[in-house]
């Protein structure tokens, strides 16, 4: 029995040290949220200066008091400068974009972490259950190896035979690391920097400098020390993959497990009417006239009220069982669409949706991949339809030098 359940343990130990666990679901994960926060910022440009800038309720000063007590992170507070949240907002929309396309994921699940932190922090009574989701899960995304498949570094990675000097990327963590000395330096940042930050006695300063020397680090080993060095930072890589990975799957199940539980303890929710109030708020009823439809059927309010319940609750019991838990997965990007239309809540259900979407299968994945990639082709291959053949390239021809004595 012993022997048995040594060597399960030494597999479970090689299984979880030696691969990216959920390489496609961590892929979804990271185009899921990054899309929807894209979304997000896009939509909310013209109004982001009243929401998170200097035009809004919540004055910089404000912001800078309240920071400096509960130490969250927010390079808005670095200066009151308006330039300077343009450049923050912008590279915030950048980040979002190119972690979309795994552009470089580990600067960008980085950047993109501290532009949905930085927003969210400044104005911290603007949003909604889906952007406290979203703050969560691009904390943990950073700690993922979450481009190794469907990105651009995937596909370039791919193509490369051996270790290349990538100057894009020496470039790319120079200008980062002069941001960094810049705000620890010269502005306000040097008050949050060194202050208490995500773990009680480490600042700011001391992650951001961490993560910046980590990946010179990565690099230099990947360049000149491809043997037990490199793999036994593969290790470390997949353990932090690997965590990170199983605290996105348990947030999930805890944000299921709570909301269902507390439903419970409501009256309207126990009798049934919890969602014929929300139908008949102006601010929730983007469509008046379906809203009037739906509430006025008691047996459909009856039915959606304690199916809410009912799903929440057993969710996390159905991941005991694969069929079961496939099926409550439909039921449940099902409902969250329900709500994006009929309550006008689009990006709590992209966030709610990218999320529970860490736990479907592979196979399916896999085949929405490769249906993804045939339709690319399809129109790929219309567009150069369209443009017309290319016009042939007149070969050189050699032009005949003569040497006179």
């Amino acid at each position: 029995m012993s022997a048995r359940l040594h060597s399960a343990v030494a597999r479970g130990h090689a299984r979880v040290s030696g691969s990216a666990l959920g390489p496609y679901q961590t892929a979804i994960v990271r185009i899921g949220f990054s899309f929807t926060w894209l979304l997000f910022l896009l939509r909310e440009w013209p109004h982001r200066r009243e929401l998170y800038g200097p035009g809004g309720p919540m004055s910089w000063d404000m912001a800078h008091r309240l920071l400096d007590t509960n130490r969250a992170f927010s390079a808005l507070i670095w200066t009151d400068s308006t330039l300077w949240f343009e450049i923050v907002y912008t590279l915030g929309i950048v980040s979002s974009a190119l972690l979309l396309l795994g552009w470089r994921t580990r600067t960008m699940s980085v950047l993109f972490m501290l532009g949905v932190l930085s927003l969210q922090n400044r104005s911290i009574f603007i949003g909604d259950g889906g952007d406290n989701l979203i703050h969560l899960m691009a904390t943990y995304l950073a700690l993922t190896r979450c481009g190794q498949v469907w990105s651009l570094d995937a596909r370039r990675t791919a193509r490369q035979k051996e270790p290349s000097r990538d100057t894009t990327g020496i470039v790319l963590w120079a200008v980062l690391g002069l941001v960094l000395l810049w705000a620890q330096l010269f502005t306000e940042a040097r008050l949050f920097l060194t202050a208490d930050g995500p773990l009680p006695g480490v600042g700011w300063g001391t992650v951001l400098w961490g993560l910046w020397i980590v990946q010179a680090g990565w690099w230099l080993v990947r360049r000149y020390a491809p043997g037990e060095p490199r793999t036994v930072l593969d290790v470390l890589a997949n353990l932090a993959h690997n965590g990170a990975l199983l605290v996105i799957m348990g947030e999930v199940c805890l944000l299921y497990a709570s909301a269902g539980w507390y439903k419970i303890q409501g009256s309207r929710w126990q009798d049934g009417t919890a969602l014929y109030y929300p139908l008949h708020l102006t601010y929730f009823s983007p469509w008046p006239g379906l809203a009037d439809f739906m509430a006025s059927n008691g047996t459909l309010v009856l039915v959606l009220t304690y199916g809410t319940v009912i799903m929440q609750v057993a969710f996390p019991f159905t991941l005991l069982n694969r069929r079961a838990k496939n099926v409550m997965l439909v039921l449940l990007m099902m409902e969250h669409l329900g709500i994006a239309i009929m309550l006008g809540l689009p990006f709590f259900s992209l966030a709610a949706i990218a999320a529970d979407a860490v736990f479907l299968p592979t196979a399916f994945l896999l085949w929405s991949g490769a249906r993804a990639a045939r339709l690319r082709d399809r129109v790929l291959a219309r567009v150069r339809r369209l443009r017309g053949p290319r016009a042939p390239e007149r070969a050189e021809e050699p032009q005949a030098r003569t040497l006179i004595g």
